[in-house]
């Protein structure tokens, strides 16, 4: 048993150091990439930003788009754990809370999207798993916007949650771009809260019930 305990531990070790280097090199990636891009961060950047071998990326990434794509997939994770409604009895002001803080969320993990855009936005012949991944993260957060849409308008044709899903990502799009270009010229989660409100009473008005009672 002895032996077995000792056996067990130097494995745990390993196992721990390399999920500490795992982090450091995407800590490093993510900071790169924020700087300079896709097509401007390289193995060799990360290396000497995180003060690790390139051996040892390519012991955890199989190649650059390899890492990007875990960059995306990290700085989404991060982000999603914050698409949870808060509490009250004003749907309408919950909604607007809720985008609010994705939006500061979003601040805080960036990366995902500031990246996701740029590659969605190019046709290569051999799609890059980093794009993949992003339309990826892309859908998943579909998901989570039809969901919250008919928990607010169960009434509401599939027909119309798909819509109002595509104008919510459509305008959460918008108001990331309008962040990156002007900075600290846009208030992001007031935006967001305000883009919040005006899908939750188009929601209302597309609801067969809740549009008759207003005619």
């Amino acid at each position: 048993m002895m032996n077995e305990s000792r056996t067990k531990q130097p494995t745990r070790r390993r196992r721990a150091d390399g999920e500490i280097s795992r982090q450091r090199i995407l800590d490093a990636a993510t900071e790169i990439a924020a700087e300079r891009g896709y097509e401007g961060t390289s193995i060799g950047a990360v290396s000497a930003k995180c003060g690790l071998p390139a051996s040892s990326i390519y012991w955890h990434f199989k190649d650059k788009d390899d890492l990007i794509a875990a960059v995306i997939e990290r700085s989404f994770e991060r982000w999603l754990p914050n698409w949870e409604m808060p509490p009250g009895d004003d749907d309408r002001a919950r909604f607007a809370t809720l985008a609010a803080n994705v939006a500061k969320a979003m601040l805080d993990s960036p990366d995902f999207i500031r990246l996701g855009l740029m590659l969605a936005l190019e046709r290569r012949p051999v799609e890059p798993r980093a794009r993949a991944m992003y339309l990826d993260t892309r859908v998943r957060a579909s998901h989570e916007i039809a969901s919250t849409i008919r928990d607010f308008a169960p009434e509401l044709e599939e027909a119309g949650v798909r819509a109002l899903t595509t104008y919510a990502l459509a305008g959460a799009d918008g108001l990331f771009i309008a962040y990156q270009l002007d900075g600290d010229a846009v208030d992001l989660p007031a935006l967001f809260s305000l883009h919040a409100q005006m899908l939750y009473d188009a929601a209302m008005r597309l609801s067969p019930e809740i549009g008759r009672a207003h005619v």
